[in-house]
């Protein structure tokens, strides 16, 4: 039994035996309570297979003037068995889920899914959902009505730029009471513009965006995608319904990223917004003793770039196109190398982090299960993004971050021992993080997973 109680006319409610949620579930069903005064009501003990309720109600009712009349009574109810609505199916060997959106993005990484299932978790969109799988290529997420999958694609459509279609699937039909029932797919494709692709703008879309680019960095995707122009170094919005009617991909994604060595830095006394103008002097790290390549640059990292410092950029000097958009302008410019966000030595990238996330229960699909040669550039994109969440704060804000009490403890042991150059890497401030509280709900979890189609 699924200790489910039914709410005319649809609604079923689950409520514990003698739980306030079932006093108040009762009362409700009584006639005539509005007419008098309700003082007290409490359950009066019954054996609990006799499905039989008692409610002992005191109820007071002016008689006469000043006169107030105080009763006390029982009041029987009969339990009567029934099905609910997933009672029914699982008894029919019937799939729970209706509706499934089924996110995909179009590109070789999974930094996009990353920063969406922290915004999932945040604001418990996936509270409706019966499962969710992980596949090679994105994320299923099942739902019982298709209303709550349409609810998950407007929470989606706030968070990232993402377009969807629709296909219904006839699953029976019954000819008495002409009733059909539709089981309901939609494909939600995320933008390939991902936070620090190289992009270059088709020229229609350069001329509605009042003559920027046509390169282009993308430093923020949200509803819309933030586009810096390398040459002016101001930011403006492509707007997501904009950018479905003039599709492009990118030239170059985070994982052609070279690191540089920054060998000097002239800020210009430029600010734009909150970008910091500098002439950097730079030179690939890999050749550092082998020759004397050095590149002049301008960026908009003044404020955290100094002499010595690393940096990760494009080089798109030693770099082969094959992109349809280039060809489209005439006479185009390219820097030769293009500088997007600072990093930081590796023997500092594997210290334990006084923080941790969480992450949704998800069943992974077979090929995920399966040991592949490309596990280890997975573990190198999730340390990627939480390195930006160390860096960038305004990024990390649609994010929770949770204390790792154990890590925590292990910092303040070796305090002593720790050395001035681990401090230079950015640490979260404490005050950010919040206290992680154990639920109780892997069990839940794990059985919504189990209803899932193979």
């Amino acid at each position: 039994m699924c200790e489910r109680y039914h709410v005319p006319p649809k609604n079923w409610v689950y409520v514990q035996l003698e739980s306030k949620e079932l006093l108040a579930l009762l009362i409700k069903r009584l006639r005539g309570l509005n007419k008098v005064k309700l003082v007290d009501a409490g359950f009066k003990w019954t054996e609990p297979h006799s499905r039989r309720i008692l409610v002992r109600l005191s109820v007071q009712k002016e008689v006469f003037l000043n006169t107030i009349l105080q009763q006390e009574f029982l009041v029987e109810f009969v339990v009567e068995h029934m099905q609910c609505d997933s009672c029914k199916r699982d008894a029919a060997n019937i799939d729970a889920w209706q509706a499934v959106v089924q996110a995909r993005q179009k590109v070789s990484h999974k930094r996009s899914f990353m920063y969406l299932e922290q915004l999932i978790l945040k604001q418990n969109a996936h509270e409706d959902a019966l499962g969710i799988k992980e596949l090679a290529d994105g994320i299923d997420f099942y739902f019982l009505n298709k209303s709550h999958a349409l609810k998950f694609l407007a929470f989606m459509g706030s968070v990232v730029p993402v377009r969807h279609s629709v296909s219904e699937h006839l699953i029976s039909h019954d000819a008495n009471n002409n009733s059909y029932r539709y089981k309901y797919s939609f494909s939600a494709e995320i933008s390939p513009l991902c936070r620090d692709d190289l992009v270059v703008l088709p020229p229609k879309v350069s001329t509605h965006m009042g003559g920027a680019g046509p390169l282009m960095l993308v430093v923020r995707v949200s509803q819309n995608v933030t586009l810096l122009d390398i040459r002016t170094m101001r930011t403006v919005d492509l707007l997501s319904a904009y950018y479905w009617k003039n599709e492009f991909s990118s030239l170059l994604n985070s994982r052609r990223l070279t690191e540089f060595t920054v060998l000097d830095s002239e800020p210009t006394g430029e600010v734009i917004g909150k970008y910091v103008i500098t002439d950097l002097t730079v030179c690939r790290s890999v050749d550092l003793g082998s020759n004397d390549t050095v590149y002049y640059v301008r960026s908009h990292l003044g404020a955290f770039l100094n002499a010595g410092d690393l940096c990760l950029g494009y080089d798109v000097s030693n770099s082969n196109f094959n992109d349809d958009t280039l060809t489209q302008y005439k006479k185009i410019e390219l820097p030769d190398i293009v500088i997007v966000r600072k990093t930081y030595p590796k023997r500092n990238r594997t210290r334990k982090r006084k923080w941790k996330l969480r992450s949704l229960a998800v069943d992974r699909s077979e090929e995920l299960v399966k040991p592949t040669r490309t596990g280890q550039g997975e573990v190198d994109e999730r340390e990627i993004f939480l390195q930006e969440l160390e860096q960038d704060a305004e990024f990390r804000q649609a994010v929770n971050l949770y204390k790792d009490g154990g890590a925590i403890k292990a910092a303040e042991d070796i305090m002593t021992d720790a050395s001035g150059e681990e401090d230079e890497f950015p640490d979260i401030p404490i005050t950010e993080l919040l206290d992680d509280l154990q639920l109780d709900d892997a069990e839940d979890d794990s059985e919504t997973v189990s209803d899932l189609p193979n």
